[in-house]
């Protein structure tokens, strides 16, 4: 028995020893070596070896980007055309801002592309658009975001056919520039704590819009400062008294107004408008961001946005709804669409930053073994366990914001009440995680390039201060996780009520039964490859930390609750639920991913997005493997078996990386970096310095 200890311990310092060798000699002695390492090596299944991997990029590309790259080529081709609409690495905020309404311009007049109707007609085609120009300049995608998304969406999506009658062509054309005004200085992610009023008049039939103190101030609206024209103001409606014995109110809750800012003709500002600019931003300064003080300003009835609650000409109020709670809800229901774009851009700006770390680092070559040539920096184990994971999140967020914006586009259709809750907690999860795992990666990027990442023509500078503020705007992060954690307690309370769950949350009605008994002592140790590989190994993972996860910060919120009320359970324990709901967007996330590679039509494409996929799911097990630890699901032997496999994984993804990255199909238009552009990246870089 000892000598069996004994052998088994030298087997697995050889194997290990062969495969550090291999991250020195490369991947072209691989095959000999995996094949005198035996049956027991932790080498990849057959289907991911390194030396068998063969990646199609064009059918690759094609999988991936969907039906409409034929609009984004449309985009870039145009840019490409008219060098004068093309930003400049160096430029002021003043010139900014005009160069990117000339831009937006552009491209509705001259390109003939109108996003607003793809909006409504054809949403996935509207996001493929806002991708391709959020490529080119983060403040177009922003900019025609406010424009269309905010101020358009919220007049279609909460007015009624008068107000589309009137406002729909003007939108779409840009002849009505406008803005979305929400925020305030004082309240942001609290929408129903903001304290503008808009107090009906019965005398004249209009709505006076007042901002009541400096408090109320709508702040960082977008197309304020310079542009534009109208403003879709969300305020408090104050009805007075029908009685003229009484001066009593009443507050019937946050309602939307559209608010004439400037006069169409001389652009003046209109008498009760006050607007100040807010000025040089971190990032995004193509964007003109204002702030709107409304001192007792005037409109008709007209104006309110009334889908979801009406004021008569005599000052009655009606509504389908009931309450002003479900009232609010079904307001901000409608506004999802801004949540989802960014989850959408987000995942580009991703693709880019990793595009052109990646080439960079095939192409930078340091040091290496004696009297041999330098090696490519990719080739070192540590760039790859920096950038390889990242690779395979930008893939996993890819399939899973593409289902996101498929499931917006049937919510629009249907109008069906489960998938408008499931869409809303999607986006809000998504938004949240993705936008944060972009902007951390943005730094590793910029780092992992050296010096020359640091230079401004290289885009990382750009990227990460235009991306940093898509973690706060359309939701805080940490807010919308809170949503996403309180919709599963719901979730939670009817499973014991008998309830139905939601297509997001379906797993769960599994979960909470079988993942929740005490952990398999066989399986928590079962370490060989095949089972680690397993969709259904990694899933079962992924769900039952969530499970886990959901049932313990429940009992700890009752338990709470009995001494510190709910509001002070809640604040207790909420890091507990912050985890929570990351851990629930991870798991639709691989399932989005397995589902793709299930989904996928061409072989040998399905077996490298199965390698990828397998480095999303072990690196995240990976990086909280003290939680599995913890409740003995994962035995230390596996631990370690799983720790070997994802350095194992890093280095095959990095045997494709270039292929994988060349497969987002990005033109050197959108890269723009000279270290990630597709061939002479050095030439580029010592033309732009004047060699």
């Amino acid at each position: 028995m000892e000598m069996k200890i004994l052998s088994d311990s030298d087997d697995r310092v050889v194997r290990r020893i062969r495969m550090l060798t291999l991250h020195l000699r490369g991947a072209d002695q691989s095959s000999t070596d995996m094949a005198e390492e035996g049956p027991r090596n932790l080498a990849p299944v057959p289907c991911a070896r390194a030396n068998r991997v063969s990646v199609i990029t064009s059918e690759l590309s094609s999988y991936m980007r969907g039906n409409h790259r034929d609009v984004q080529e449309r985009i870039f081709q145009f840019f490409e055309s008219r060098p004068d609409l093309q930003t400049p690495v160096s430029i002021s905020m003043e010139d900014h801002r005009e160069l990117c309404m000339r831009q937006i311009t552009a491209i509705v007049r001259d390109c003939g592309i109108r996003p607003f109707r793809h909006l409504f007609d054809d949403p996935d085609k509207y996001f493929a658009i806002m991708e391709a120009v959020g490529a080119i300049d983060m403040s177009i995608g922003v900019k025609m975001g406010v424009q269309f998304s905010l101020w358009g969406g919220s007049v279609a999506n909460l007015g009624t056919k008068k107000h589309k009658d009137k406002y729909f062509e003007g939108i779409d054309n840009l002849d009505y520039p406008g803005c979305f005004a929400m925020t305030e200085l004082f309240h942001g992610s609290n929408v129903q704590g903001i304290q503008t009023t808009a107090t009906f008049d019965p005398n004249t039939d209009e709505f006076v819009i007042n901002t009541p103190n400096d408090g109320a101030i709508k702040w960082w609206i977008g197309n304020a400062a310079k542009h534009g024209k109208f403003a879709t103001v969300f305020a408090k409606l104050i009805l007075p008294s029908l009685s003229t014995e009484s001066n009593v109110t009443a507050d019937m809750g946050v309602h939307a107004f559209i608010v004439p800012i400037r006069d169409m003709d001389t652009h003046e500002t209109f008498p009760g408008v006050e607007i100040q600019d807010c000025g040089h931003k971190i990032g995004l300064n193509g964007v003109d961001n204002g702030a709107l003080r409304f001192s007792l300003v005037r409109i008709p009835r007209d104006n309110l946005l009334n889908r979801f609650g009406d004021v008569s000409r005599d000052g009655k109020y009606t509504s389908d709804l009931p309450s002003i709670n479900k009232r609010f809800a079904a307001v901000l229901g409608e506004l999802v669409g801004g949540r989802v774009a960014l989850a959408y851009s987000s995942m580009s700006v991703l693709k880019v930053s990793v595009t052109i770390a990646v080439r960079y680092s095939l192409l930078r070559q340091q040091f290496g073994p004696p009297e041999k040539p330098e090696i490519s920096i990719l080739d070192y184990q540590s760039h790859q366990q920096k950038l390889m994971p990242m690779l395979a999140s930008t893939y996993a967020f890819h399939f899973a914001t593409n289902y996101m914006v498929q499931q917006y586009a049937e919510m629009k259709k249907s109008h069906d009440e489960f998938l408008i809750g499931d869409v809303h907690a999607l986006s809000a999860g998504l938004k949240a995680y993705v936008t944060s795992y972009t902007a951390k990666s943005l730094s590793v990027c910029r780092e992992s390039c050296g010096g020359h990442g640091y230079a401004a023509v290289n885009r990382f500078g750009s990227l990460r201060n235009d991306h940093d503020i898509f973690q706060t705007f359309e939701g805080d992060n940490t807010v919308l996780l809170q949503q996403v954690a309180g919709d599963l307690l719901k979730q939670y309370q009817k499973k014991f009520k008998g309830g139905t769950f939601s297509a997001t949350w379906n797993y769960l009605k599994d979960s909470m039964g079988s993942y929740l008994s005490q952990p398999n002592p066989v399986t928590s140790r079962w370490e060989g490859e095949e089972h680690l590989r397993d969709p259904k190994f990694q899933l079962n993972a992924f769900r039952y930390r969530t499970s886990r996860l959901l049932q313990t910060v429940a009992v700890r919120l009752n338990k709470h609750s009995k001494t510190l009320g709910n509001f002070g359970a809640w604040n207790r324990c909420l890091n507990h639920l912050l985890t929570l709901a990351e851990s629930h967007i991870e798991t639709i996330i691989l399932e989005r991913f397995i589902e793709a590679i299930k989904n996928c039509p061409d072989r040998s494409t399905s077996v490298v997005l199965k390698l990828v996929c397998d480095l999303f799911a072990l690196d995240r097990i990976w990086n909280d493997i003290g939680t599995y630890r913890n409740v003995d699901y994962v035995a230390p032997n596996k631990a370690k078996a799983i720790h070997k496999l994802t350095e194992y994984l890093c280095f095959e993804v990095r045997g494709v990386a270039k292929e994988l990255i060349d497969a987002f199909d990005l033109p050197d238009l959108a890269t723009r970096a000279p270290i990630g552009l597709r061939s002479q990246a050095y030439t580029s870089y010592t033309q732009l310095v004047g060699f």
